[in-house]
């Protein structure tokens, strides 16, 4: 939860149309852990929508049809078990072998065609 807005400014350039490229996305998605006032007035006035399921509703908000995907992939990730319990007090070491387990998930999507 603390770390919404500090993710949302280190979003890197979007590339698209010919012009200026979007700095940050039109939409962020989260969970109810992100709902608060600050947090939606904060993207807001980044001009980001936020999309955010709400505290004390019911359950349905609809997120889960893309939530689904984050999930998988983090449970991916944490089939490795350096990712799944952090041993590395370097963050740069920690980082490589974050990169290193994207890109066996990439290579296993190829190899089975799932892209």
């Amino acid at each position: 939860m603390t770390q919404l807005l500090p993710l949302v400014e280190r979003i890197p350039l979007v590339a698209g149309k010919v012009g200026h490229p979007r700095c940050r996305p039109e939409k962020v998605q989260g969970d109810r852990a992100y709902d608060s006032m600050y947090h939606r007035v904060m993207l807001s006035c980044y001009r980001i929508q936020p999309v955010l399921a709400q505290r004390k509703t019911e359950h349905g908000s609809g997120l889960g049809v893309y939530r689904w995907v984050v999930e998988r992939t983090l449970s991916w990730l944490h089939q490795n078990r350096r990712l799944r319990v952090r041993y590395e007090r370097r963050p740069d070491i920690h980082e490589a072998f974050l990169t290193l387990g994207c890109v066996m998930i990439c290579w296993n999507a190829l190899n089975h065609g799932f892209c």
